[in-house]
């Protein structure tokens, strides 16, 4: 066993541990100890797949419709996905530059397995979702984490973008809004920085799978600004399909052959019932429900920021989209690990301590997920409100 582990790769030493799940899986021995506890730490929506998804799901099994599809995609779930970004953004986009794939993750490792090649840096903000960072290292290319704060709305401008870019570096990955910060990007930044890194020849890969979770302005999506974006995108946040592991890539026309190539040898195809039940997505029985589903997750926002600022926790950004707050907790410890550890096992609430999202202060900050019920957050914010007392 020893000399099978000596050969294991070494860019596993670039993965690290992801601590939300660790603390979710403390949470569950708590749980199974007897203990209620609030969970606030994954991200992944209370709200599952709606009727009209579901009753789609059925048809198609009852039917037998469940043979490989093409690698990317039904057809049908193209032409529906092309429509959306018609509707939606006043955006054209050809059903041949889309791509179906298993999850907004399968979509990431596909683009970075087309993209990234050995010590080839991308650019990515701190903090940013982690996962991002580790499917660079898995083609064995480098993240560079560009520290961003409040003043930018934690997202990178075009500044930071010139400074960072080096001879290594290949392209830059955004998200809007963003995980942990919930914040979206300025339409005139991401301009600016598509231009720069086109002058650059460079790749922008832009994470929008919190996209339809906006409270504030307008929808906007980065293929309006051409095509050579690549954009990710998902049915787990807004549409609530998490665990049917669907998602899908707009990529540029050039790039559409190489990535099917890619998804046919790596994935054969995503799964089949999953894409016959997300053509009910965009039905307009579906759209209803998700319109009340964002008002929902818009009115716990408004609920829990100002909540959090009266226990002493500081939100110096108010997060315009997806379902999460990052707040420094510097008022109250100086060891944001040590404090959700106390805030689970004390108070019974589940937060994600900011060193899963970057380098930079990362013990002064944790994320925050509202994806769960008005009652539970109203419970939450009473528990820490008594926690938070007695130290």
């Amino acid at each position: 066993m020893s000399s099978q582990l000596s050969q294991l790769a070494s860019r596993l030493d670039q993965i690290a541990p992801f601590h939300a799940m660790e603390l979710a899986k403390m949470a569950a021995d708590l749980e199974r100890q007897g203990r209620h506890i609030v969970h606030m730490g994954i991200g992944e929506p209370d709200f599952t797949a709606p009727q009209p998804v579901i009753d789609a799901a059925a048809r198609a099994l009852h039917a037998g419709r469940l043979q490989y599809t093409p690698a990317t995609g039904l057809p049908q779930l193209r032409e529906a996905i092309a429509a959306h970004y018609r509707l939606t953004y006043g955006v054209d986009v050809s059903p041949a530059r889309i791509i179906v794939t298993a999850g907004a993750s399968a979509a990431l490792l596909l683009a970075c397995a087309a993209l990234v090649e050995k010590g080839a840096e991308v650019l990515m903000p701190d903090p940013c979702y982690p996962c991002n960072r580790h499917f660079v290292a898995a083609f064995d290319g480098v993240a560079k984490l560009i520290v961003t704060g409040a003043e930018h709305r934690f997202q990178l401008s075009e500044a930071m973008v010139q400074q960072n870019w080096s001879a290594q570096t290949r392209g830059v990955l955004l998200a809007s809004p963003s995980n942990p910060t919930g914040t979206s990007m300025a339409t005139g930044e991401l301009r600016d920085i598509l231009a720069t890194v086109r002058a650059k020849r460079g790749f922008v890969l832009v994470d929008e799978i919190y996209h339809g979770l906006r409270y504030d302005g307008e929808p906007f999506s980065a293929l309006s600004l051409g095509q050579d974006v690549v954009v990710i995108n998902s049915f787990s946040k807004y549409f609530n399909m998490t665990g049917w592991r669907l998602g899908w890539l707009v990529v540029p026309p050039e790039l559409a052959a190489p990535i099917e190539k890619l998804a046919q040898n790596l994935f054969i195809c995503p799964s089949v019932i999953a894409q016959h039940a997300a053509l009910a997505c965009f039905s307009p029985e579906a759209a209803g429900i998700y319109e009340a589903r964002r008002r929902e997750f818009k009115r716990r926002r408004d609920y829990l920021v100002p909540a959090l600022k009266e226990l002493g926790f500081k939100v110096p950004v108010m997060p315009d989209g997806a379902f999460y707050i990052y707040a420094d907790c510097s008022a109250l410890s100086d060891d944001a690990d040590k404090l959700t550890i106390a805030m689970l096992n004390e108070a019974g609430v589940v937060m994600v301590p900011g060193r899963d999202f970057g380098a930079h202060r990362t013990q002064q900050h944790i994320r925050i997920s509202y994806a769960t019920s008005m009652e539970n957050l109203s419970i939450a914010v009473e528990r820490l409100r008594a926690f938070l007392c007695r130290r």
